[in-house]
């Protein structure tokens, strides 16, 4: 086997590509709108579609139709407007309609781009020649519901999730749950099989990446490796559920569809939100105590319409909710400052925060429909204005709060009466300091006043008791004249030390006694004022400037049969707020609703396997992606809400299954020689090169944080501190981002201010700001909060392969690597090499890769005991002040090694 640290690293990562590159594949073969020639063309399926794209914009959806052509029905066409009619159902020749899409007259404009495809202009020809058919009677009057179609309602993802039956299949030794099943089923169909399930060192680490973002142990391998009981992969995925590891894990991937950030962006300022962390935090103990997701939904929503105002004097689970509902405060936010127009900064923080909602919870773009009916989905842009209308209570742009107004106090009156006793304590002593100061003033004046001669004394005396206003040409000169008359508080030290000592003394006891006043902390938090109702108005074209028609909330037209049923309560009497994101938030968590319970499955199956069942997890709309496995899909989303929306029970189903624990690529990773399949034979490589039938486990690169957090974690420095206020980033000497306290000095870093180990906190709790992406992470494609991410990218490109050998941070890391190893293995070459294979890889090398790393080492030695290095300690190294020492050759050496390991694509990549 080839040992993958001999070769470059560039060269390694390029074999990645094209180990693992293919076409693009979606999960559908077919496409709605191919159309075969033998077809029963239909307005409503065929036509309209093509219609709605490219024309309704202009002819239809505005209040005055251009040329008084409206073309949302047939019967509009062959009545047609200020031309005549636009068909003439039998004659496409003499149809205005497609000699005008022929000619690329319409849609009007330059841009090839807009224009109708050909073949979609000829579908409409055949229709009109086969006579202009309708589906079925059209409405005569048009209303949002009528405006959606029955085929577009019947789009998969809009109907009742079905429990499906699990099927049979001919390999059942394959199955060990129903997720096999469906899957097993699917590939039979293809005329394959599952692979073999992965061996135990493979599998504890998928594992623990999976649920927990770190590596194991080695010595958690070996005890794995060795226990043959038959429950000891349940018992291994129950001990991860039951990390505190697991909610920082599970946590950063439902912050990501949050848009989480500590800072508001919007404008260069990049305000810092001082308490965006509790929010942080709140997310990573609910799933750390697997909180019922519906809940979890709910309380993001409303969980301040759950809480009674004014929202003082809170029991934890009050504030909790009130935290949770940070959620609609993670949009970008400039109203606080430097938005150079404040008005659509408004407007914008509420589009933003619809975009969170409808990509995370609906997977729908909703977004689209802000200035006019979506293009493809049925979602008319009233329908985007009637979701806008549940949140504008809380978001009232006519009564607007900055972010700081927003802030609630958790401030009892237990912490007010306590503050209230320190202060008063703090004043007894700073009131005897003054005194004794006084007293200390008037004692050192009168030694200085006796130093002058007896003739002035009175004067200067007199002079001294005059206040300064009132005080003579004569007194002044005095005064000036003997400086050491105008002894103060400020100068009292230059003549008495011992009395400067005793007041510090006193001032220092009153400055320790109120630094125990309970500290005032807020909540970042979504409210309603009770009592204000505003109205929600339809913009034209999205402008803030230009309200049309009042709307009222309710959910998506599409998802009910008619608009009516999709409204929501304008006010409910029974609670002090509006109660529209209450009531719409348990719609979405009643156990009914066709997109929830799939997005959510949908999305933990992608972090299980790097992809959806539906491949674009944040559209389940006509330009997404069809489901691979539909039927799986909704076996999981029914399985999900019968369980109590349990995320633990929906893990352990999938990591139990024998889809999940199949083997990898493995040979891609562990052998950079190995020889690429015969693209002639019929293996599934070759015919599903996306693996989309799941026939092998899925290779996945570590995602940019728990990258560094598997670094931290090897190295042996992980620190384990938990919650609180992130850990800052701030600007090094070369302007890259990194972690430390900012401390400039004339606008450039100053001394390193300790962090006292906080800096090797997980990536989770380090400061999220959206203007200072950390470098190590932004290499490795971590996301833009924009306003969220719905999905994350996995790039490979030769700036990664650069920055692992050039970083100041990887060669801290294996710096820190290499002192582990030697402390825990000791001087024996041999041994040293076998640790850190363990430490870094979950297995033991084989003998090749044990003597071509000895080889190394040797030639390393050899090199710098030729030349000698160097360089400043590794605990000094970000210090601009610290001292170069003279190192050992071996140690230099095994660091080499050991950055070798930590670049290589076996720790890089999980199989």
């Amino acid at each position: 086997m080839s040992c993958r640290f001999t070769v470059s690293i560039l060269a390694s990562t390029l074999l990645v590509v094209l180990a693992v590159s293919g076409g693009s594949t979606h999960a559908a073969d077919t496409d709605d709108n191919a159309v075969s020639l033998t077809a029963e063309l239909t307005f409503e399926k065929h036509v309209r579609p093509i219609l709605k794209t490219h024309c309704f914009q202009c002819h239809g959806e505005e209040d005055e139709h251009e040329g008084s052509l409206d073309v949302r029905l047939r019967r509009f066409l062959t009545k047609g407007g200020d031309s005549g009619p636009v068909i003439v159902p039998g004659k496409p020749d003499e149809s205005v309609l497609i000699e005008r899409l022929r000619s690329g007259e319409m849609p009007p404009g330059d841009d090839l781009k807009k224009k109708v495809p050909r073949a979609e202009i000829e579908i409409i020809a055949r229709w009109i020649a086969a006579g202009a058919v309708t589906a079925r009677a059209e409405p005569e009057v048009l209303t949002d519901a009528d405006l959606i179609t029955e085929e577009e309602r019947a789009w998969w993802s809009f109907q009742p999730v079905q429990r499906p039956i699990v099927p049979t299949v001919r390999h059942v030794e394959s199955i060990r749950t129903s997720i096999d099943a469906f899957v097993v089923r699917r590939l039979e169909m293809a005329g394959f099989e599952i692979s073999p399930e992965a061996d135990r060192a493979t599998l504890i680490r998928r594992t623990y990446f999976d649920l927990i973002g770190m590596p194991p142990h080695p010595e958690a391998v070996r005890s794995f490796v060795e226990d043959d009981s038959p429950d000891a992969y349940d018992r291994l995925i129950d001990q991860l559920l039951a990390s505190h590891n697991y909610g920082d894990r599970w946590g950063r991937h439902w912050l990501d569809i949050a848009g989480y950030a500590d800072s508001e962006g919007y404008t260069n300022d990049d305000v810092v939100r001082p308490w965006a962390w509790k929010y942080r935090d709140w997310v990573v103990q609910s799933l750390n105590e697997d909180k019922p997701f519906d809940e979890f939904i709910r309380e993001q929503l409303a969980g301040d319409e759950m809480v009674q105002p004014p929202y003082a004097e809170l029991p934890p689970e009050g504030v909790a909710r009130l935290i949770a509902t940070g959620f609609l405060r993670m949009a970008p936010d400039g109203t606080g400052g430097g938005a150079d127009n404040i008005e659509l900064a408004k407007n914008d923080v509420v589009a933003e925060t619809v975009k969170i909602v409808s990509t995370s919870l609906l997977g729908m773009t909703v977004g689209c429909a802000q200035c006019h009916d979506h293009r493809y989905d049925p979602i008319p842009q009233s329908d985007y204005y009637r979701m806008r209308a549940i949140f504008e209570p809380a978001y009232d742009t006519k009564s607007w709060k900055n972010p700081a107004a927003r802030r609630i106090s958790l401030y009892t009156a237990e912490d007010k009466k306590s503050a209230a006793a320190i202060e008063a304590e703090a004043k007894k002593i700073l009131d005897e300091r003054t005194k004794q100061q006084d007293e200390f003033i008037a004692a050192t004046f009168a030694k200085e006043l006796a130093k002058l001669p007896e003739e002035i004394r009175a004067e200067a005396q007199k002079a001294r008791d005059t206040t300064v206003k009132d005080r003579t040409k004569e007194q002044v000169r005095l005064l000036k004249k003997h400086p050491s008359l105008n002894v103060s508080a400020s100068s009292l030290y230059l003549y008495d030390k011992n009395a400067a000592d005793v007041l510090k003394k006193m001032s220092d006891e009153a400055t320790a006694l109120r630094a125990k006043k309970p500290k005032e902390e807020f909540v970042r938090a979504m409210t309603e004022v009770p009592g204000k109702v505003p109205q929600t108005f339809l913009f034209a074209r999205g402008d803030h400037q230009q309200p049309k028609q009042a709307l009222e909330p309710a959910s998506l037209t599409v998802l009910r049969q008619n608009s009516d049923e999709a409204k929501l309560p304008l006010n409910d009497e029974t609670i002090p707020t509006t109660g529209r994101r209450l009531q719409w938030s348990q719609r979405l968590t009643d156990g009914t609703h066709p997109l929830v319970a799939r997005v959510l499955v949908n999305r933990i199956w992608m972090h299980h396997f790097g992809r959806g069942i539906v491949n674009t997890p944040g559209d389940f709309g006509l330009l997404g992606d069809r489901p691979t496995h539909p039927e799986l899909l909704d076996w999981l989303a029914s399985e999900f809400v019968s369980s109590g929306w349990s995320l633990k029970h929906l893990h352990r189903l999938i990591m139990t299954s024998s889809v999940y624990r199949q083997n990898g690529a493995t040979t891609t990773l562990r052998s950079l020689t190995a020889p690429l399949p015969n693209v002639d034979q019929e293996i599934p490589q070759t015919v599903d090169p996306d693996n989309t039938l799941y026939w092998q486990f899925p290779i996945r690169r570590l995602e940019a944080e728990t990258l560094r957090d598997s670094m931290l974690a090897v190295g042996g420095l992980l620190n384990d501190n938990r919650s609180g206020p992130p850990v800052p980033v701030m600007a090094d000497l070369v302007g890259q981002w990194v972690i430390g306290r900012e401390n400039l000095d004339a606008g450039r870093p100053g001394a390193v201010i300790p962090l006292q180990g906080e800096e090797f906190r997980r990536t989770i709790f380090v400061e999220w700001r959206r203007s200072r992406p950390l470098t190590v992470l932004d290499t490795f494609d971590l996301p833009k909060m924009e306003p969220n991410c719905e999905q994350r990218n996995s790039s490979t490109v030769a700036t990664q392969s650069l920055f692992l050998m050039n970083s100041d941070f990887i060669i801290q890391m294996s710096e820190h690597f290499a002192a582990r190893v030697r402390l825990e293995a000791g001087t024996n070459s041999g041994e040293q090499v076998r640790h850190a294979w363990r430490l870094a890889f979950a297995r033991s090398p084989d003998d090749g890769e044990i003597n071509e790393a000895l080889r190394f080492l040797d030639a390393q030695t050899e090199q710098f005991a030729a030349n000698p290095v160097e360089t400043v300690p590794v605990t000094n190294r970000f210090d601009p002040k610290a001292k170069k020492i003279k190192r050992e050759p071996a140690e230099v050496a095994l660091a080499n090694l050991c950055q070798l390991l930590l670049s290589s694509n076996e720790f890089l990549y999980v199989d």
